[in-house]
């Protein structure tokens, strides 16, 4: 096949790749191809896209990055996951119907709202340095406030604080992560951790509350301590990423402020963006409602009905830890269409059949088809946007994603209140229906380049 080239500009991190200039050269042929070819002043055995996007394990301190990047995403899948498993506990604790007990969704929502404003100006003022301090102090905050076991109006309150840090979290580390070179399997593993805490937040806090006849606010002790711990691995990783770093890095022509401004003159970010608060929405609802719906709809017992929400968790880790590794090879854009497809299928069994073991393993690969869909949109904000734009588009677009993750959990409660908790299914499969066609509205995204 013939070869053509162009001209990519980009800012180029010496944290990611000391070496490379600001112009590259490549040609615009098969990753696979361009991954062979040595270039040596990059060390052997890195290609020309590679080398031009940054690479994960090199220089060393990057892998210490992502280590650290997984572990605060673990803990922020620990947090939206222990919603399913908490939520009955809480309501029967407070005595509260089922829509004031979703508030405990909506709270977040300011703090993700913050999160989606405020993002790209953080970044600037105090780098990367900065968003590592700041966003787990917030959650080291609110979980110790909950730990406590205040009033409810208190709970709700300081759960903006949890929404502020895990939006700064989503949306910063995202970013870093789209940077480098293998986008699609790395935001795989990323999003493969947040879906492993997700996993054993529900296995933990049941085991506290069914086994251990704890309190359910005793689940917060070890996610304070968590949250902590992430303090100090995030900051270590990221100390020399200051906001002038980052400002001379990201910024072209000397411009250093407004880059949200000029993100959201673009019609891809706000697809993205209203296409992951349904996509979160749809995870969270379902994540956070099906325990419920277990015990009361499928009569199971509490301990096995907390166990599905695992199952749905475990899905989405297995999901998107496996089929982060096919969606490049198949592309994105069909990829993505495909999953939908599938878990509609999946939706349509856990709705139709009403036994609960059908239940529980249905929702189980609803969880794995949907696992890989958020990286993949983050991997379509990279392709199809400038890299200046990247941490201030996905930056919001995430942020909206955690909107959404608020938003229709909330709604979700507020309709089982007036129809009953049945209504989660047909929620959930109109979900599904609403994402396919937001999906296929995107252009087409470039496959052998990560950014145009």
């Amino acid at each position: 096949m013939a070869s053509t080239t162009t001209v990519i500009n980009m800012p180029v991190d010496e944290a990611h790749n000391p070496a490379a200039s600001d112009n590259l050269s490549i040609p615009l042929e098969d990753r696979s191809v361009l991954g062979q070819t040595n270039l040596g002043t990059f060390g052997q055995g890195s290609g020309a896209v590679a080398d031009a996007l940054g690479r994960w394990d090199y220089p060393r301190i990057n892998r210490y990055r992502l280590a650290a990047i997984f572990f605060a995403f673990l803990n922020f899948g620990m947090n939206d996951g222990s919603y399913g498993a908490l939520v009955p506990y809480i309501g029967s604790d407070y005595d509260l119907s089922y829509t004031v007990t979703s508030l405990v969704f909506l709270s977040p929502f300011a703090g993700y709202t913050l999160a989606a404003l405020f993002s790209d100006r953080l970044h600037l003022f105090f780098g990367r340095r900065g968003i590592a301090l700041f966003a787990p102090s917030c959650k080291v905050i609110a979980y110790v406030v909950i730990a406590t076991h205040p009033p409810y109006p208190a709970v709700v309150a300081i759960l903006a604080l949890a929404g502020l840090g895990n939006g700064l979290v989503d949306a910063a580390w995202n970013a870093w992560i789209g940077t480098l070179a293998h986008t699609n399997q790395l935001l795989g593993l990323l999003h493969g951790f947040y879906g492993l805490g997700a996993t054993i937040s529900p296995l933990i806090s049941t085991s506290m509350i069914t086994k251990a006849h704890l309190g359910w606010w005793n689940f917060f002790y070890p996610m304070a301590a968590l949250a902590a711990l992430e303090v100090v691995t995030g900051s270590l990783a990221f100390w020399s990423e200051t906001g002038a770093k980052y400002a001379d890095m990201n910024r072209a022509d000397g411009e250093k402020r407004g880059m949200t401004r000029l993100a959201l003159r673009q019609k891809v970010t706000w697809i993205c963006a209203m296409f992951l608060l349904c996509y979160v929405g749809l995870e969270v609802s379902l994540g956070g409602w099906i325990v419920n719906f277990m015990i009361r709809v499928r009569h199971g017992e509490p301990f096995s009905s907390g166990m599905t929400a695992t199952g749905f968790w475990l899905g989405i880790t297995v999901g998107r830890v496996f089929l982060g590794f096919i969606t490049p090879k198949v592309g994105e854009r069909l990829a993505v269409s495909v999953y939908l497809l599938v878990s509609v299928g999946f939706e349509l069994i856990f709705w139709l059949v009403p036994q609960f073991i059908v239940s529980a393993v249905a929702v189980a690969f609803v969880g794995f088809f949907t696992g890989p869909i958020f990286p993949s949109t983050i991997i379509a904000v990279t392709k199809l946007l400038p890299s200046e734009m990247h941490v201030a588009a996905i930056g919001f677009s995430a942020a909206i994603g955690g909107g959404g993750a608020a938003l229709l959990p909330f709604a979700v409660g507020a309709i089982a209140q007036a129809k009953g908790p049945a209504t989660l299914q047909p929620i959930v499969l109109a979900l599904l229906a609403l994402l396919l066609s937001i999906w296929l509205t995107l252009p087409r995204m470039p496959k052998h380049v990560h950014q145009t």
